[in-house]
């Protein structure tokens, strides 16, 4: 990647973990380190077990994980491994809780940016600094644009497991039908969802059922309409007033699509929406690179990607791709560090990272897993628009304070109802930034 957007370092996202923590000071590898900080070496061959709690309980991520678990157990005789799993939404409870008792998961999944940061400042993350400069050889085989946002204060807190990024998936043989060229303007982008609409197609499939998904489109138009370093300010917990009038515009730009959307967009999840793409019920889906698996084998008519179209007047660079990537930390408290790092390792080696592009579908934060022997000529193209940004602007549901996400989110949802105005959605988001600023102080 070209270059990459500094990410903010001071924000607050879900349930907050056990105050008055200090982050564990775990500069240097030890072998092993109890709950009290005292150091002890496993004997040699001494069976010692590690906890892994992933969001993946479902085949083929499932499978996966179970058919590493057992190559490294059989590898490293001496070490077991329980596994958990569970769905995003209860993952995202369970972990802030596990994390706050005294037998918390050694190793755990966590997305990037202020998700994983809120972990550092509770104490609960190991610092992985040391490992990654001791071993080159492994951490320079994780692609730098993904390890950044597992980063703060210059140390490194998480692996990166998956690269990931939001783009418009779009119907070929509508566009070809219709004599569509690929619009590269606001609008432009505007006048060919006009066409494609006059013609009896819906033009955007969308499902906000659950808000996160206008939180893609919000995050994104966001980063279009507000000068970078504006939007470093905002995005920070102890500084953000969101009183650029950029932030309104966005708004404004995301209420010009409603015409263009399905209808009931709140009633309807994002697999309803995935589904009317795939069964050419609308032109353009805006989705993951990830659900290029969930999509591809299930059409029947040729499909590729649309960039998120530059708007005239923004000030943001439009060269910048909304998406993030997800991986896991290790607990400040693990008793067994270097064996939950040894673990790590294996699981983002180029030969498993290999097979988890192949037999998952997902893409590796490993340097070459996507090629042409594991992932599809759509596949490669999907990473290949991720790593070719200049920069990332992280989901805002996990880059924002989650009373922030929260007003944004509620208040997105009544204003594509008709219920809000943008000024309305911001004057909420304006007041949660001020609250968030005095509970920081």
């Amino acid at each position: 990647m070209k270059r990459m957007v500094r990410f903010t370092t001071g924000l607050l996202l879900v349930l907050s973990l056990a105050t008055g923590c200090s982050t564990a000071d775990s500069s240097k590898p030890q072998a092993s380190a109890n709950p009290g900080g005292t150091a002890v070496t496993p004997a040699s061959g001494e069976q010692i077990t590690l906890r892994f709690f992933h969001r993946w309980p479902r085949d083929p991520d499932k499978t996966y994980f179970e058919q590493v678990v057992k190559e490294f157990e059989k590898e490293n005789p001496n070490i077991h491994i329980e596994t958990e799993a569970v769905l995003n939404d209860a993952y995202k409870e369970k972990i802030s809780v596990l994390l706050g008792t005294n037998n918390p998961p050694d190793i755990y999944f966590s997305w990037s940016g202020e998700y994983a940061y809120k972990f550092v400042r509770g104490g609960k993350a190991l610092d992985l600094t040391n490992y990654a400069e001791q071993d080159k050889a492994w951490s320079e085989q994780l692609m730098e644009s993904q390890l950044v946002p597992f980063r703060l204060d210059n140390k490194l807190y998480g692996v990166p497991l998956t690269i990931d990024g939001k783009t418009f998936f779009y119907n070929k043989e509508i566009f070809s039908k219709l004599n569509l060229q690929v619009p590269k303007t606001w609008s432009e982008f505007i006048s060919t969802l006009q066409t494609i609409k006059d013609n009896g197609y819906t033009p955007i499939t969308f499902g906000n059922k659950a808000p996160w998904a206008s939180s893609h489109y919000i995050g994104t138009l966001n980063q279009r309409m507000v000068e970078e370093s504006v939007r470093e300010k905002d995005y920070n917990r102890a500084s953000g007033t969101f009183e650029d009038p950029g932030y309104v515009e966005a708004l404004r730009k995301l209420q010009e699509l409603v015409p263009y959307f399905n209808k009931d967009v709140n009633g309807l999840d994002h697999e309803f929406a995935r589904q009317m793409f795939v069964d050419q019920k609308a032109a353009i889906l805006y989705a993951e690179t990830a659900e290029v698996r969930l999509v591809e084998p299930k059409t029947k008519f040729q499909w590729g990607f649309l960039d998120f179209p530059a708007i005239e007047g923004g000030k943001g660079n439009p060269n910048y791709l909304t998406g993030a990537p997800e991986g896991f930390m290790i607990s400040s408290t693990t008793k067994h560090p270097d064996e939950a790092v040894k673990f790590l390792k294996f699981l983002t080696s180029k030969a498993q990272a290999e097979k988890f592009v192949k037999e998952v579908g997902k893409y590796s934060a490993v340097k070459g897993a996507v090629n042409e022997n594991t992932a599809t000529p759509l596949g490669i193209e999907a990473v290949e628009r991720v790593t070719s940004a200049e920069g990332l602007a992280l989901w805002l549901d996990t880059d924002l304070d989650i009373k922030i996400v929260d007003a944004y989110l509620a208040g997105t949802q009544q204003m594509l109802n008709g219920e809000k105005t943008p000024e309305d959605v911001l004057q909420d988001v304006r007041k949660a930034a001020q609250q968030v600023r005095e509970q920081v102080k």
